[in-house]
Parts: C-alpha cells; structure tokens; sequence
C-alpha cells in the first residue's frame, strides 16, 4: 500500500493512509487476531458478517 505525500502534506498523508487501512480492512484484522477468539464468538462473528453480505446483496451492491 503506497501513499505519495506532495509538498509538505505529511498530516494528509497519514489520513490518507489510515482510511486506505480501513477501507481494506488490515485495521479489523489486526484487532481480530490480537487475541484468542473463542469458537462460538467465531461462528456468531461469521454468521453476522454474512447477515450483512446479504443484506448489501439484496440493496443491489456487490460485496465479496
């Protein structure tokens, strides 16, 4: 992940990059895999997830 800084921009540049971050997800994964997550905190995790793919699925947007 690249971020270019144009003139002396530097503070733009770090919100640039945290939204990049974001928007990937690299933000949520770091946190999800600090700690232990216990297999029914998985299963609940994953099935909420996949409530929300649907539901994005069914407005007309396309998520993976």
């Amino acid at each position: 992940m690249e971020v270019s800084i144009h003139g002396k921009n530097f503070e733009g540049a770090i919100r640039a990059f945290r939204k990049k971050t974001q928007k990937d997800g690299v933000v949520k994964d770091c946190r999800r895999y600090a700690e232990f997550e216990k297999p029914s905190k998985k299963k609940k995790r994953k099935r909420e997830e996949s409530v929300i793919r649907r539901r994005k699925l069914r407005k007309g947007e396309f998520v993976f």
